[in-house]
């Protein structure tokens, strides 16, 4: 069963999801400041979103909605490509460490 969350209608849905790559980094939550409360009335009302700029990040960086760039198909194609040919690198070196601990055997 997926998980689900409700959004009040009059909110409107957020126009980003979470864990999608944008051009600052990947969604990792989203709140949103309704309009006529103290929040909205400092701050602006609608969707915000913190972002973490990399993986390998500690960093967390928040933006309005209309702040947020998202990538190309094309940028996305390459992100995702190069993630990819990183983990089979990863895979290569740990099949070769494991073949040295086996003598060479193993149930593959």
């Amino acid at each position: 069963m997926q998980p689900t969350i409700l959004i009040p209608q009059h909110w409107g849905y957020p126009r980003f999801a979470l864990d999608q790559r944008t051009k600052d980094g990947i969604i990792l939550g989203f709140y949103y400041y309704p309009n006529g409360t103290e929040l909205a009335e400092q701050f602006g009302g609608g969707w915000r979103y913190a972002l973490m700029p990399n993986k390998n990040s500690d960093e967390l960086f928040h933006f309005e909605e209309n702040q947020i760039k998202p990538l190309s198909p094309q940028e996305l194609f390459s992100q995702i490509t190069a993630e990819i040919e990183l983990y089979q690198q990863q895979i290569a070196t740990l099949q070769q460490q494991l073949a040295v601990v086996t003598g060479g055997f193993t149930n593959a």
